[in-house]
């Protein structure tokens, strides 16, 4: 698949749509339409649905697996690409971010209410590997939706693809929805200190992927899952109980070594998944991009479910918007969507992922499985 001409053709369309959701048209009744258009369109443009591959996001994910057929080499590519990926992350926040945040000085009480986390995850640059395509045309291309199926029948994708999905999940609710934005306002008395607060996080995750990729090779990545993931929740609920500036910064130290694990682990993990299911069926090719896309998509959906979720608790809860304060019920409901409820979703992800079934002995065999059937199949393509 021609995924080069496909990742630097989408890409100025990608920046023109971003540039649009920021740009106030002079008309007001079809402002509505306006945002949600172009931010359809921004969505489409980075993060691939289908497995067409017309779109940005999955198309440089998936060429992890063409990079190379040595596990070191892919999670080392993996862990170079995060970390552009958290430092792009950084970038926005620390830029943009603060150019939002101080047109919105001391004497307006009402903060804005997007994150700079959510902003830097907008414009969080990405990194693009060359590659060679695999000249394998001797094996079947299987149609879509029979591979389709057969994706989404491989037990250790679903596994993992639900366990990280509400592990991503509980992450957003804490960091890259507007949640946090609204709890340092109304429930820890930080307004002045979100956008910074949010700086350090991804200042800690960017410095921590590192250890995490150390840390996955010497005790392993389901290891690494476990410690890494579960570091945040003591530190998010100390966060909601003892509301004050030095406790903020040191959730915000704690939670970025989670939020690395929660960001590496994943596409860590992935490429052993497609080993597993292409050993598991030798006969046919081409499901990298059902692999990623689809995973990208489960993700995406239940973020998209999530905030809808928190907005609707929150204006259950009596959620005024743009007041100097809010009602005690809507206090209550922050600490829940900062504390309570992603431990929930953490515990639940966590709980999922122990019947996890690849380990490193089966990722190792499978590389040797897979390295001897690919002799064969070089051999009789040579013959022929």
């Amino acid at each position: 698949m021609p995924w080069d001409p496909l990742i630097l053709g989408c890409t100025p369309f990608l920046v023109v749509s971003y540039f649009c959701l920021w740009f106030v048209p002079p008309f007001v009744n079809g402002r509505f339409v306006w945002y949600l258009v172009f931010y359809c369109l921004y969505q489409t443009l980075i993060n691939e649905f289908f497995r067409l591959p017309s779109c940005f996001h999955v198309s440089y994910s998936a060429l992890t697996m063409f990079i190379s057929t040595d596990q070191k080499e892919r999670d080392s590519a993996t862990a170079y690409r995060m970390t552009v990926e958290v430092m792009g992350t950084l970038l926005g926040a620390a830029i943009q971010g603060q150019i939002v945040a101080s047109a919105h000085s001391q004497k307006h009480c009402s903060s804005h209410n997007m994150s700079a986390g959510s902003l830097g995850n907008s414009s969080g640059a990405e990194t693009v590997v060359p590659f060679q395509e695999n000249l394998s045309q001797a094996v079947s291309q299987v149609p879509f939706v029979q591979g389709f199926l057969k994706v989404m029948g491989h037990g250790p994708y679903i596994i993992l693809t639900a366990a990280f999905l509400l592990i991503t999940v509980a992450v957003q609710v804490i960091l890259t929805q507007s949640n946090f934005v609204l709890f340092c306002t109304y429930a820890a008395g930080l307004r002045e200190h979100f956008q910074n607060i949010v700086v350090v996080i991804l200042v800690s995750a960017l410095l921590s992927i590192p250890f995490w990729q150390w840390f996955l090779k010497r005790f392993g990545k389901k290891t690494a899952a476990f410690c890494g993931i579960t570091w945040i929740m003591p530190f998010s609920m100390l966060l909601v109980f003892i509301p004050n500036l030095v406790v903020a910064y040191i959730v915000a130290v704690s939670s970025g070594l989670s939020i690395a694990a929660s960001l590496l682990l994943p596409w860590s993990m992935l490429p052993d998944v497609v080993d597993d299911f292409r050993l598991a069926n030798s006969s046919s090719k081409g499901h990298e991009a059902i692999f990623y896309s689809f995973y990208v998509f489960f993700v995406k959906f239940a973020a998209g479910i999530t905030l809808g979720v928190s907005t609707l608790c929150l204006q259950f809860a009596g959620y005024e918007t743009r007041g100097c304060s809010q009602p005690p019920p809507v206090v209550y409901t922050l600490k829940l969507l900062i504390g309570a409820a992603p431990i929930a979703f953490i515990v639940t992800g966590l709980m999922i992922l122990v019947l996890y079934p690849i380990t490193e002995d089966v990722t190792i065999n499978s590389l040797k499985r897979h390295s001897l059937w690919s002799k064969q199949f070089l051999l009789a393509v040579a013959k022929r």
